[in-house]
């Protein structure tokens, strides 16, 4: 009963879900996607994208999401006991897959030694068992396709101030929140782990934002490295305990930030437009509407409805200022 995961070092995503697998115990054999195994891939993707999980009878699973929401259906570990901190876990996985990902993306892609180093280790990956001038070309390739995309998650000199910025201050808010607790509700990983820190592992691993996180961010260095391997070290602790530093998060970043940006992407596709401009955080932003995203605003959306009015989960979205964004 072993599962292959088909996925990459350095894709958020994947790890994601590896890191998922080694919580859960679940038996699995990593292989990293490489044109030694496109075939088989392509047997079971329906999308060119990782990861990919395939079960023992032969079932191709694809988007990290959904692949731990269909194993935690069987048997539950992630989700906490009262269901306004089970959204709150949900709604901070969002954040981290979707927001958190423009972070990783634009230093990954947008400064020199950052492109050299993942462009590098992706062409090693691509060129596995070929010699230093196929990993060159191959590296140079990389390189130059993935820097004209960087656009693609909003990146520009416009929106730039405002993604590091982000990038900073979730940093900070995080490092504090960490101080007195191994993972992010309390003695337990939850989804909210997941999700953010498959793009804290990735921006660790790129020399400008691990420069960053290395300077300024022990305790979040610390679960980085516990994240490869998370353990259940505790119960999940109550809002009250988890409030002073968990608010801030919510209010500045996921209805500061995030939500709003994406409300304004959804409604963008919505009406057809080619791109959109809004404030956000008090600064422009303007960039091409992405599709996947409202689908995904759509889905945190559904997943509210569920919990919606269960006692205090409006008290908290309505301060933190979430909930103008989710009916």
């Amino acid at each position: 009963m072993t599962y292959r995961i088909f996925g990459s070092e350095l894709s958020p995503y994947s790890v994601k879900v590896r890191s998922y697998f080694r919580f859960k115990d679940l038996p699995h054999d990593w292989i990293p996607r490489s044109p030694a195994v496109q075939a088989e891939f392509q047997k079971y993707a329906k999308l060119p994208l990782v990861p990919l999980v395939v079960t023992p009878d032969g079932e191709g699973i694809q988007d990290s999401t959904p692949i731990i929401e269909r194993f935690e259906a069987a048997q539950p570990s992630l989700v906490p006991e009262d269901p306004a901190l089970a959204f709150l876990s949900a709604l901070l996985e969002e954040y981290g897959d979707e927001w958190g990902n423009k972070w990783m993306f634009h230093y990954r892609w947008r400064y020199q030694a950052d492109v050299w180093s993942t462009a590098e280790r992706i062409a090693r990956q691509m060129m596995e068992g070929q010699g230093a001038l196929a990993v060159a070309q191959a590296r140079a390739a990389v390189a130059e396709r993935m820097t004209g995309r960087i656009g693609f998650v909003g990146s520009n000199p416009t929106t730039e101030p405002t993604i590091e910025g982000s990038f900073k201050h979730a940093l900070a808010l995080i490092e504090a929140h960490l101080q007195t607790r191994p993972y992010m509700l309390g003695g337990r990983p939850a989804m909210a782990d997941f999700g953010l820190w498959g793009q804290f592992y990735e921006l660790a691993t790129d020399p400008t934002p691990g420069a960053i996180m290395r300077g300024a961010a022990p305790k979040v260095m610390a679960w980085v490295q516990r994240m490869l391997t998370p353990k259940n070290e505790g119960p999940f602790e109550a809002w009250p305990a988890l409030a002073p530093t968990l608010m801030p998060l919510l209010k500045e970043e996921v209805a500061g930030l995030f939500l709003p940006w994406s409300t304004a992407n959804a409604a963008a596709i919505a009406a057809g437009q080619k791109s959109f401009e809004m404030t956000l955080g008090g600064a422009s932003w303007v960039q091409e509407p992405q599709k996947y995203h409202a689908r995904s605003l759509a889905e945190i959306r559904r997943k509210y409805a569920t919990p919606k009015g269960v006692p205090g989960l409006d008290a908290i979205l309505t301060e933190s200022g979430c909930l103008k964004f989710l009916s």
